[in-house]
């Protein structure tokens, strides 16, 4: 899976590029992970261009926003698309991350 990370300032921007599924999710989770403990949780997702994730994506995000919780946070979305949202919804996580419609958007709520 290819991974664009953008620093600016004091937090990070992951974009996971493709689906977030098997062991492409697995290999997100360690960028995530690392995001999140380099940035002290200050992370953005821009989900801009993932159109989908399968049951082991979305335990890679909802782990990652659960540590986020623990520290007072919640992982912060930008741009999922319909099919992504529906997924967290159906499964009961969509109350755990929070969502923007893009970058700059997610980014201005620190």
């Amino acid at each position: 899976m290819n991974v664009d990370q953008q620093q600016m300032e004091d937090l990070t921007v992951l974009r996971p590029r493709g689906p977030l599924i098997g062991t492409d999710a697995e290999q997100f989770e360690i960028y995530l992970a690392k995001a999140i403990e380099e940035r002290a949780g200050r992370v953005v997702l821009d989900a801009s261009t993932v159109p989908f994730a399968d049951s082991r994506g979305l335990e890679v995000l909802a782990d990652a926003t659960e540590k986020q919780i623990r520290n007072g946070m919640a992982l912060k979305l930008a741009g999922a698309n319909e099919t992504l949202r529906e997924a967290l919804e159906l499964t009961e996580l969509a109350a755990l991350f929070e969502y923007f419609d893009d970058i700059e958007a997610a980014v201005e709520s620190f």
